[in-house]
């Protein structure tokens, strides 16, 4: 993406629009613009100042990119705006991840798809980026029978106020917390990882089991995955597939502390599953705001417009 393009980060006063803006500022971009709700209009963000994130400001033409890290009903409101105004929008939220018409990309997995937007590319959800890196090497190799994931997800998942409230909490008072819509089996956030990994991979009918929480760290997304395959996949063959990974860097331990502030899925605990025959665990961690959020945007940003210099 050349460092020219102008760029509107809407959500910028957020935990993934803040990273988002520091992310763009390390890559030299900086015809950047900030835009959030009407409470922040005004403030300033470093040398920037913060812009309210409406239809007029957003369809106005004069941008190229608009990366958005806000909710989904405020993208389902905004995005349309940003597309008629003539900018390629990279959505972060869950608005249109699962639309038909609308690619649901990890660069690194899927890239190109992303060539076939018509305005709008979604980015999936801070834990299906980080699985469907390490799961993408292995449908070719050995075939993917069934998934079986938990997730201890970071506070930011849950914003900067979420983050504040863990940060001021006594450890011994710390508890899990699940913060996601539940319909009296499972957690929207359970069925999105499902849905999200099956779209991504191409495998509509991968049986996908989810199990989320959220713990008391503050940045970090970690994940307990068990996978069956096809064809028997020792645990050796299998590091030799996740070393060669585009963004996967094998660790004996992956940790939340090891993967923070760093662009790589961190995987290791690389095992035989001892309750399936020819299974396999593993451990993955991934730095949610950025790979799992803010990166992962950017990148599809910078994929598109190599290829198309200008958004006409």
């Amino acid at each position: 993406m050349s460092t020219e393009a102008r760029i509107g980060v809407v959500g910028a006063t957020g935990a993934v629009g803040s990273v988002t803006l520091k992310l763009l500022a390390e890559r030299g971009y900086r015809n950047v613009r900030a835009f959030a709700s009407s409470r922040s209009a005004g403030a300033r963000l470093g040398e920037l100042v913060v812009e309210e994130a409406t239809p007029e400001a957003l369809s106005a033409g004069d941008l190229d990119v608009c990366l958005f890290s806000v909710g989904t009903a405020t993208s389902r409101e905004l995005v349309p705006h940003a597309v008629r105004g003539g900018a390629l929008c990279i959505d972060k939220s869950a608005a249109f991840r699962l639309a038909d018409d609308v690619p649901l990309v990890v660069p690194e997995v899927n890239g190109a798809r992303a060539v076939e937007h018509d305005g709008i590319v979604a980015n999936p959800n801070c834990c299906t980026i980080p699985l469907t890196c390490v799961l993408k090497p292995l449908p070719d190799a050995v075939g993917l029978r069934r998934i079986r994931v938990a997730t201890y997800q970071a506070a930011s998942g849950a914003g900067a106020q979420w983050m504040a409230e863990v940060a001021a909490t006594p450890p011994a008072e710390a508890d899990l917390v699940m913060d996601w819509s539940f319909d009296g089996e499972e957690f929207d956030e359970e069925a999105k990882l499902r849905a999200e990994t099956r779209k991504i991979l191409e495998l509509p009918d991968l049986p996908v089991s989810a199990t989320c929480v959220r713990v008391p760290v503050l940045v970090g997304h970690s994940e307990s995955v068990w996978i069956e395959t096809e064809e028997p996949l020792a645990p050796e063959l299998a590091r030799e597939l996740l070393a060669a990974a585009p963004s996967v860097r094998l660790e004996d331990f992956p940790t939340p502390g090891a993967a923070a502030g760093g662009d790589e899925v961190l995987v290791g605990r690389i095992r035989r599953d001892r309750a399936a025959d020819g299974g396999l665990a593993l451990f993955v961690v991934c730095d949610n705001l950025r790979k799992g959020a803010a990166l992962n945007a950017i990148q599809i940003a910078e994929l598109l417009l190599e290829r198309q210099p200008a958004v006409a």
